[in-house]
């Protein structure tokens, strides 16, 4: 049995997916399987992975779409080993990702899972310094010292600090848990760490880029958006913290989600239930001028509603991942 399972689940992405397998392949630690999961792409990725000549490779081919989460959840029932990790087909790990994060857990038998740093990359796979030190700061990585995480709850919900796809697990405790949960469809990397925070695992941070991150041009669209408003939504509704500071600010975020969930339903159309949800977020956030902004435009016609919105998005100020994705393309 391989003492590590990587996983990389694939949809339509076979340019990308090349690098991303050679990352695998070329890693200094050798002992490990990669499963590679293809919800069904309609491209050339299967004869991209029957390029690889390597037995270590398993190809789990869906004869159609089954979502992200069920891809994933795929991948990590087939595998085998001890420890397993997951990241996108679009990313990369460095060549010592393995060899450093398994001397952890092997050296550290009470260590659930190890989380490192990651580099922000473009299409062309260089990686942009800037991006990366913005990336450090934004979600609060250089704060965190080197070993065993005392905060995880508040590292995993609030700050989000983690990811998924730069952490190495160990098998066993990702089985204690509903792995990718269909109803977090797009928000299941995010929910994943905070239910294992809530159930008291133990994770350990390492601050070395050991991992690349691709963030991509161009806006997700409409649709996009929601199914990841809805996914949070559930996500959100279905923690309770014990401290309760951090509860007080999950009821907070559950509002915030409430408000932009409810804003995208109302550009779509769906205006009742987009009034309801934003009626919600004031019993906790008070009345706001976004809010107000949402209910007016609500009663307007959708193309007048549309149309605003739109021009409204082209004058304010950039975000930070509108910001990150301008450096990277």
């Amino acid at each position: 049995m391989p003492k590590v399972t990587v996983c990389i689940p694939t949809y339509n992405r076979s340019h990308f997916l090349i690098y991303a397998v050679n990352s695998v392949l070329n890693q200094t630690y050798k002992d490990f399987e990669l499963i590679i999961c293809d919800d069904g792409s309609p491209d050339d990725t299967s004869q991209v992975v029957e390029g690889f000549n390597d037995d270590r490779i398993r190809y789990i081919r869906h004869p159609k779409n089954i979502g992200r989460s069920r891809n994933m959840r795929s991948g990590f029932e087939a595998s085998q080993g001890e420890y397993f990790i997951k990241f996108d087909d679009d990313d990369a790990l460095t060549p010592e990702f393995l060899e450093k994060t398994v001397t952890i857990l092997d050296e550290n038998p009470r260590v659930d899972f190890v989380c490192t740093s990651h580099w922000i990359i473009n299409k062309n796979h260089q990686r942009i310094e800037s991006a990366t030190k913005e990336n450090v700061t934004r979600w609060g990585k250089d704060k965190i010292k080197q070993g065993i995480i005392q905060d995880l709850d508040w590292q995993t919900f609030y700050h989000q600090s983690l990811q998924v796809g730069s952490t190495l697990f160990r098998h066993n405790c990702l089985k204690e848990v509903d792995y990718m949960r269909p109803q977090a469809d797009g928000c299941e990397d995010f929910d994943l760490l905070v239910r294992l925070a809530l159930i008291g695992k133990i994770g350990y941070f390492l601050p070395e880029f050991l991992m690349e991150y691709r963030f991509h041009g161009g806006q997700t669209s409409l649709g996009q958006n929601l199914h990841f408003l809805k996914a949070k939504l559930f996500c959100i509704e279905s923690y309770q913290f014990t401290d309760q500071e951090l509860e007080k600010q999950r009821i907070i975020k559950l509002a915030q989600t409430q408000q932009d969930l409810g804003l995208r339903l109302i550009e779509k159309g769906e205006s009742k239930e987009g009034r309801k949800l934003l009626e919600a977020s004031k019993l906790v956030l008070g009345s706001s001028k976004r809010t107000n902004f949402g209910l007016l435009i609500s009663y307007i016609p959708l193309n007048l509603r549309q149309f605003i919105l739109k021009v409204f998005r082209q004058v304010r100020s950039k975000d930070y991942t509108e910001k990150v994705r301008s450096q990277t393309t």
